[in-house]
This record gives C-alpha cells, structure tokens and sequence, in this order.
C-alpha cells in the first residue's frame, strides 16, 4: 500500500469484518502528557506525513478544528479525516476516521496519551471495521501504515524514531 488514503481509489465490494481484531500501536516520546497531547492534536501539521498520507498531498494543512480532523489543500479544498465525539486533552481523544472518504464509511480511532518513565506513551487504537467499505483491507492498510506515521511523531517531538 503507498499510504494511508489508497483505499479511496479502488472501491471493492465490503468485505467480512467479523473477527478483525483493532490495530493498536503504542510509541513514547519525551516530555510530559500535556506536551505530547499538543504535539499530536495542535502540531500535526508539523509532522504528518502529508507527501504519503492525506486527500491533497504535500503543501496541504492538516489540524483539529474545533470537533473534525481537517486537512485543507494549497487552493483551499478541504477534506474531512473525521470527527472529534470524545475530547479529554491531555488524556485522549476520540474520532471518526474516514479520510478520503464519506462518513458513511468511518472506521474509529482512539488516541490516549500516559505519563511513564522517560516521556509520555502515545496509545492508538484503530477498530471499527465494519464500518470500512472494504473492512479486511482496511485494516491490513492501517497495520502496515500506522507505525511509520508514529514514528514521524516519535521524531518530530524529539524521541529517537526507529
């Protein structure tokens, strides 16, 4: 898969998403829980991976605006990535997620931030797929995906990505 997004191009009949465990990745980055909790929800722009991951591609904008996940492109396009239904700064937030597409075909993603020894664990939990148009593929796109957008965190708030 090239990024997060592909699976916007090819609309393949829905598939089985009974027995799909979550995607679920854990990093820790240095600083405290507020630190990271501002890092990943005000900073985002600062360190996605928009070139790979996202609607518009390099030179767009990604943020949380008030209650959606927006990325607005260079000539002002927008595209919502989802919607914010649970906000608990600098504990975890929760969102809709469906880049790319309609939100008639969101999956769900938690991300709770903990203070540990060295830094703060940045938890993301991705499930929800029944709600996928193609949920296996889905999923198998996000595990592969997800762990190379944390670390361009992990990198972005200091941390030594792997």
């Amino acid at each position: 898969m090239d990024n997060l997004f592909s699976h916007v191009a090819s609309a393949p009949a829905p598939g089985p998403s009974e027995g799909l465990d979550p995607v679920v990745f854990a990093v820790v980055v240095p600083g405290t829980l507020a630190r990271a909790f501002v890092g990943f929800t005000e900073h985002t722009h600062l360190w996605w991976p928009l070139d790979g991951h996202s609607v518009f591609g390099a030179g767009s904008y990604v943020e949380f605006e008030e209650n959606l996940i927006l990325e607005t492109a260079e000539d002002g396009r927008s595209a919502i990535w989802g919607s914010i239904d649970d906000w608990q700064p600098p504990l975890s937030f929760h969102a809709s997620w469906h880049p790319g597409t309609q939100a008639l075909w969101s999956t769900e993603l938690r991300v709770a931030f903990r203070a540990v020894d060295g830094g703060t664990e940045v938890r993301l939990v991705h499930n929800g797929w029944e709600g996928a148009q193609n949920p296996a593929a889905t999923r198998m796109e996000y595990q592969a995906d997800w762990p190379g957008v944390l670390q361009r965190f992990v990198r972005f708030m200091g941390g030594s990505g792997e």
